[in-house]
């Protein structure tokens, strides 16, 4: 580390060292790998064990850490044990839905209240029990593991894990257990193998990074072993929730200490953070920014990086890059997005799709009745408005213009997928929904949303576009946003209407109800008297050189307004 040691790192190193279970809280950018490494070089000859997160942190580690400690993924210890007698089955050929459906003894459709689940589609449910049943640290399969399958009623959910737990279980005893079975044998499968086997890890301690996005087998590994146990991540962090992690920190004893300086950013967006962070009630960590680093917090024309809150979201600001003649990349890349773009389009012209989000509906009218009318569809949302405006070929040739992120003038990433990234100027885009006020009169941010929204503002080094984010005023102190509108300098260009539920701050300045959310900004008739108050638009691609400016092209005038009103955003 290139720094003297703080005095929260000090007060770790000196509190490991007495063999006590300790917990380390550390915030965004504040150290805690180096903070690890100085505890092992302090412990001396004592043998340490390192659990990475991932392959590559734990190669990187394994070059500082001092030869004393052995750096490896959950994975890789399970590897030796178990996995190397499995490597044929990893190796082997991919197995199709429909002959696992063989495999499994489904040979017949199922009623699953309305709704009729062929068995390829059984089988692949089959196949993500026994994922989620890997993930947890059960013993024996659940219901609890059989995932929420869109479309399904509660009634049709609870059927559904009736008839697939046995069949789950079985494929894992007589086939996935197996050096002989056929169905697909995966890394996660040799990995609870050899947890159930309870193994001790012979080191005299454990050390356990990312602690709040590990998954509970391997929670319940490190809980379970007879060494000093060393659990290291950031609680506001734990935005895997959905995909079967735990916070592994909540529940675990020990001596609680905090890493609260950041070396990633300076105040300015230290106390960005500190504004979500005092939206969480199980921490009560506040960050401090880094004197040396000058960091801002200001509007952005030419961002590093834009961060959203979905997929669909990432893909809308693609889509904006290249209708500008911009190189884009998305992190992570567009696969995922594209089979969801080649589903709909099998749904649109009236074909069964097997992707996992959607085929238990026989009709894209289904689907967005589902999104519009039951509360469970509200991760569809977004999506399905996308292909209605865009088209699945449109979402599919744009996952296709993608380039690597070297050769990229624009880098678009879901917040999801910006965790462990930093840049230096990183602008937050509009599809972060202020939550909306509930009859009574109250607003609540849910918790995941807090935690996801302060991932994405940690991201930024030196400047921070807050933009998508900047309500959080009205809920975390700062300057509050005017209720009123201010003066309309522009509107939005037509290229940027995008997504069709924005409220109309212009309806707002001509006392207009906006009470008809659901029609397009440049569709709305207020548009008709702001014609008349503001004169005419510029012709889509003149930006804000060539005439008024436009609330996404001139950031200028973005910070005049109290809220991020945009043709893809929603004031809530």
């Amino acid at each position: 580390m290139s720094h003297t040691p703080t005095p929260e790192q000090d007060a770790i190193v000196e509190g490991g060292l007495t063999g006590d279970d300790i917990t380390i809280e550390a915030g965004a950018g504040t150290g805690k790998t180096s903070t690890l490494k100085l505890f092992a070089r302090a412990a001396g000859r004592k043998r340490g064990a390192y659990l990475a997160y991932n392959k590559s942190i734990a190669t990187d580690a394994a070059k500082e850490f001092p030869s004393t400690v052995v750096c490896k993924t959950a994975h890789s210890f399970a590897y030796g044990a178990v996995g190397r007698q499995y490597a044929h089955r990893l190796n082997g050929p991919r197995v199709p839905a429909r002959q696992a459906a063989i495999i499994l003894g489904l040979n017949e459709p199922v009623k699953v209240g309305e709704t009729m689940l062929a068995p390829q589609q059984l089988a692949r449910l089959v196949a993500e029990t026994i994922q989620r049943f890997c993930y947890s640290d059960d013993r024996q399969i659940q219901r609890m593991n059989v995932p929420l399958v869109n479309g399904l009623d509660k009634a049709g959910q609870a059927e559904l894990a009736k008839y697939l737990v046995p069949i789950a279980q079985k494929a894992w005893d007589d086939d996935l257990t197996q050096l002989n079975g056929q169905l697909r044998y995966t890394h996660d499968c040799y990995l609870k193998q050899w947890i159930l086997t309870d193994p001790v890890i012979h080191a005299d301690y454990v050390l356990l990074d990312e602690a709040q996005d590990s998954n509970p087998a391997v929670a319940g590994l490190v809980s379970r072993q007879p060494a000093q146990r060393i659990l290291v991540g950031d609680r506001a962090q734990a935005i895997y929730g959905w995909r079967g992690a735990t916070d592994a920190m909540a529940s675990f004893d020990g001596r609680r200490f905090q890493l609260s300086q950041s070396f990633r950013f300076g105040p300015a967006v230290a106390a960005e953070a500190n504004k979500w962070l005092s939206l969480l009630d199980n921490t009560d960590l506040r960050l401090t920014g880094y004197e040396r680093i000058q960091s801002r917090v200001e509007p952005l024309d030419a961002p590093d990086a834009v961060l959203c809150r979905s997929n669909a979201g990432a893909i809308i600001r693609v889509i904006d890059a290249l209708g500008q003649g911009r190189r884009a990349a998305l992190v992570g890349g567009g696969n995922d997005i594209r089979r969801m773009a080649e589903a709909a389009e099998r749904l649109q012209a009236g074909i069964p799709t097997d992707h996992p989000d959607l085929f238990a509906f026989t009709s894209w009218r289904e689907v967005q009745e589902y999104v519009e009318m039951d509360a469970g569809g509200s991760d569809l949302r977004v999506f399905v408005r996308l292909i209605d405006k865009h088209g699945a070929r449109e979402v599919m040739r744009v996952c296709d213009a993608l380039v690597d992120e070297r050769y990229a003038d624009t880098i678009v990433s879901t917040a999801h997928k910006a965790k462990g990234r930093e840049w230096g100027r990183v602008l937050i885009a509009d599809d972060f929904p202020e939550p909306k006020v509930k009859e009574d009169g109250s607003t609540r941010i849910a918790r995941d949303e807090v935690m996801l929204a302060y991932v994405a503002v940690t991201r930024a080094q030196q400047v921070l576009d807050r933009y998508g984010l900047s309500w959080v005023d009205r809920y975390a102190g700062g300057p509050v946003p005017a209720a009123a509108p201010v003066p309309v300098v522009g509107k939005v260009h037509p290229e940027h209407a995008i997504l069709p539920d924005a409220p109309d701050p212009l309806a707002e300045l001509a006392g207009i109800s906006d009470d008809a959310d659901t029609m397009p900004l440049v569709e709305h008739p207020a548009d008709v008297i702001a014609e008349e108050l503001t004169g005419p638009t510029p012709a889509p691609g003149a930006g804000c050189t060539g005439g008024r400016p436009c609330f996404l092209c001139d950031p200028a005038v973005r910070a005049t307004w109290p809220a991020p009103v945009t043709a893809g955003a929603s004031r809530g």
